[in-house]
C-alpha cells in the first residue's frame, strides 16, 4: 500500500471550494496536503496516525497586515504566540523599526524571523518617515533606491502601506511615487498596500490610480461601500468590525473582496484575548457566517498575497492546519496547531525556551538625549501675561483618531497656566540624535487626568513623547526611559507606577510573551487609574504622534495639521 508521512482521520475538514466541513480523512507528504479522503476508504499506509475525532480541521490563518513591533515583541516570540492562536502565516511591515533603524532594521526584523515556527513574510516600508523631515524626525529613511533593492529580499511579498494619502492625491512628487511609477513599468502585478482614511470620490480614485489597492483603515460605511464598488481589497481590522459594515459585505456577498487583518496588536491584548483568530471569533459573534469567516481568515488573504500554496486544505497544499473542538468552534481557540506537516502547538504543553536573537550593539542604544531639564518641559509663549487661545488635541474614546480644540488659558510672567485649562501637556523630545527638537502641545478628552506617562514606542517617528499632569512626574517618566534606553512608563506622586523596558530600538523587549503582556498590561491599567478612558489607551497614547491620521498630531517638530499636512502654531490668537 502507498505510504503517507500522517493521516488525521475521523475529522470534519473545511472546504474552501464549497465553504463548508466535510468529514475526511486528510493525508500529509512531504508536508503537504496528499490525499483529502472524503470516503474514509483508509487508501493510504501512514508513518504516524492522529485520530481527529470531536475535531474540526482548519487552515491555519493567515495575517496579511500586521506589524510585529506593535506587540513590541521580537519576530521569534511574536511567531510562538500567534501560533498558538491557529495562525500560521504573517505578513509584516516593519516600518517601526525601519524609522529608527533604516533598511539595517528591516533587515534585522528579517533576519530574526527565520527561528519562528510560523513562517513570517514582510512587506517592504514604503513611507519612512510616513510624512517628511518637516513633519516629523526620524533615525532612518527609505528612499526609491532602498525600496527597489528590499523589492528583491528573500520573503518580501509586498509593498507596504503607503500612508502619506494626501500627497498621493495631490499628486506630489515623493520617492513613494517614483517608486510606483517604476513597478508600474517593472513589476505591475505587484501588490500594493494603502492606508487612506476618509478618502472618497475622485481623491480615492487618484489613489487607486496609481496601483495601491488594499486599505485597511477605520471607515464609515459610505467609505467602505466606496472602496468596494472601486474593486479594493478590504482588509477588516477589529475597529472596523461595525455592524452596518458587516451587514453590508454579507448582504452583497463580498467575502472574495475582504479578509481580517490584526494590524496592531499590543501585547497585552495578544496576552489575554489571542491575535487573528480573536478578530474572527468578534466577526462571528457579530453574525458573520462562520464558514466565511474562515475563508476571510485563510483563503482570501493568501489570495491577496499570492501565497498560493496556502490558505486551504486541498492536495499539493502547505499543510498549515489547526484542530479546534468542534463544541467550542466559535471560540477559535485550536487544541493543536501544523506547520507544514509538523506539530507547532498543543494546548496544555510546556512551551518552549527560546534563545533570544541577538540584535547589533547599536541597536541597545538607540535615544540618544544626554539628560533632560524641567524647563525643557515648558512650552514658550510670546507675551508676558493675559490670556491666549490655543489649539489642543481632543483624544476621543472608540476611535485612535483626534480632533483639534480651541482653549483658551492664561499666561503669567510669560508662562502657560496650563493645569487648570482641563487639559494635560504633552512634550516630544527628538531622540535619534539628529536635531535636539522639541514639540509641545496639549491633550484633552479621554486621555489621563492625574500623574504623566512617556514612551518611546511613538508612531511612527518614534521620538520620546511624555504627556502629564504634574511637570514633576513628566520629569521623572521621561528621565526614566533615557536610563531604560526606552520603553513605556507611568508615575504619579513622585514614583514609577509601571514601566515595560524596551532596550530594542526604543521599541521592542526581549523578554518572553507573556512577561511582556503582564507588564504592558500593568501599564495600561496604570493608564486607565490615572483617568485614561479608551477602549486602548495604549495605542491611543502611541499614536498621538501619528501625523497620517486624522486630524491634529504631535510630533517634535509641534503640531501637526494632518489635512494640511503642516506644522501649525501651538498659540492661536492674543489677547
Amino acid at each position: 500500500m502507498e505510504k503517507a508521512d500522517l493521516l488525521i482521520k475521523n475529522t470534519k475538514v473545511y472546504n474552501s471550494y464549497l465553504k463548508c466541513f466535510m468529514p475526511a480523512d486528510v493525508y500529509v507528504q512531504d508536508g503537504r496536503i496528499y490525499y483529502v479522503d472524503t470516503r474514509q476508504e483508509n487508501a493510504l499506509s501512514p508513518d504516524e496516525v492522529l485520530d481527529g475525532s470531536g475535531c474540526l480541521m482548519l487552515p491555519g490563518f493567515i495575517d496579511i497586515h500586521m506589524h510585529i513591533e506593535s506587540s513590541m515583541m521580537t519576530p521569534v516570540s511574536f511567531g510562538e504566540r500567534a501560533a498558538s492562536c491557529g495562525v500560521t502565516t504573517l505578513v509584516s511591515e516593519p516600518h517601526e523599526i525601519a524609522n529608527v533603524m533604516g533598511v539595517q532594521g528591516i533587515h534585522e526584523m528579517i533576519n530574526g524571523a527565520k527561528d519562528s515556527p510560523i513562517d513570517i513574510f514582510y512587506g517592504i516600508p514604503s513611507s519612512v518617515p510616513s510624512t517628511n523631515e518637516s513633519l516629523e524626525t526620524t533615525g532612518g529613511v527609505i528612499g526609491f533606491e532602498e525600496m527597489k533593492h528590499l523589492m528583491r529580499e528573500e520573503g518580501v511579498v509586498c509593498v507596504g502601506e503607503i500612508m502619506n494619502y494626501r500627497q498621493i492625491v495631490k499628486g506630489t512628487e515623493m520617492e513613494i511615487t517614483k517608486f510606483l511609477d517604476y513597478l508600474r513599468e517593472e513589476d505591475p502585478q505587484a501588490v500594493i498596500e494603502g492606508h487612506c482614511p476618509s478618502l472618497i470620490g475622485l481623491d480615492l480614485a487618484k489613489f487607486l490610480f496609481r496601483g495601491i489597492d488594499g486599505d485597511h483603515t477605520e471607515h464609515t460605511l459610505e467609505e467602505i461601500r466606496q472602496r468596494f464598488e472601486n474593486g479594493m481589497f478590504v482588509e477588516l481590522q477589529e475597529k472596523m468590525l461595525k455592524p452596518e459594515i458587516l451587514d453590508y459585505i454579507i448582504k452583497n456577498n463580498l467575502f472574495e473582496h475582504c479578509c481580517f487583518v490584526t494590524d496592531d496588536t499590543m501585547a497585552d491584548a495578544l496576552l489575554e484575548k489571542g491575535q487573528l483568530n480573536y478578530i474572527v471569533k468578534k466577526a462571528v459573534e457579530m453574525g458573520f457566517p462562520l464558514e466565511e469567516a474562515v475563508y476571510c481568515a485563510s483563503y482570501t488573504p493568501a489570495r491577496r498575497m499570492n501565497l498560493r500554496d496556502r490558505g486551504t486544505l486541498a492536495p499539493g497544499r502547505k499543510a498549515d492546519f489547526q484542530l479546534i473542538r468542534e463544541q467550542a468552534v466559535s471560540d477559535f481557540e485550536p487544541d493543536r496547531v501544523f506547520k507544514d506537516g509538523k506539530e507547532i502547538f498543543c494546548k496544555g504543553e510546556t512551551k518552549r525556551q527560546l534563545k533570544p536573537y541577538g540584535f547589533p550593539t547599536e541597536f541597545y542604544h538607540s535615544v540618544h538625549i544626554d539628560k533632560i531639564e524641567a524647563e525643557d518641559l515648558e512650552p514658550k509663549v510670546p507675551k508676558s501675561r493675559g490670556t491666549v487661545k490655543v489649539r489642543v488635541i481632543e483624544v476621543r474614546d472608540g476611535r485612535t483618531q483626534t480632533r483639534e480644540k480651541q482653549v483658551r488659558m492664561e499666561v503669567e510672567n510669560g508662562h502657560l497656566k496650563w493645569q487648570k485649562s482641563g487639559c494635560v501637556l504633552a512634550v516630544v523630545l527628538e531622540r535619534h540624535g539628529k536635531n535636539g527638537n522639541i514639540g509641545y502641545g496639549f491633550v484633552t478628552g479621554n486621555c489621563l487626568k492625574r500623574g504623566a506617562a512617556a514612551t518611546t514606542y511613538y508612531h511612527d517617528h518614534h521620538n520620546l513623547m511624555v504627556i502629564g499632569a504634574d511637570p514633576e512626574d513628566m520629569l521623572i517618566a521621561a528621565r526614566r526611559l533615557i536610563e531604560l534606553q526606552g520603553g513605556i512608563c507611568t508615575a504619579e506622586n513622585g514614583q514609577i507606577t509601571a514601566e515595560l523596558p524596551l532596550p530594542v530600538c526604543g521599541i521592542l523587549s526581549e523578554l518572553p510573551a507573556d512577561d511582556i503582556g503582564r507588564m504592558l498590561g500593568d501599564v495600561r491599567r496604570s493608564l486607565e487609574n490615572l483617568g485614561y478612558e479608551h477602549y486602548n489607551p495604549i495605542m491611543s497614547l502611541c499614536t498621538l504622534g501619528l501625523p497620517v491620521s486624522p486630524a491634529l498630531k504631535l510630533t517634535d517638530c509641534g503640531l501637526i495639521d494632518v489635512e494640511k499636512g503642516a506644522v501649525v502654531p501651538l498659540v492661536i490668537e492674543e489677547s
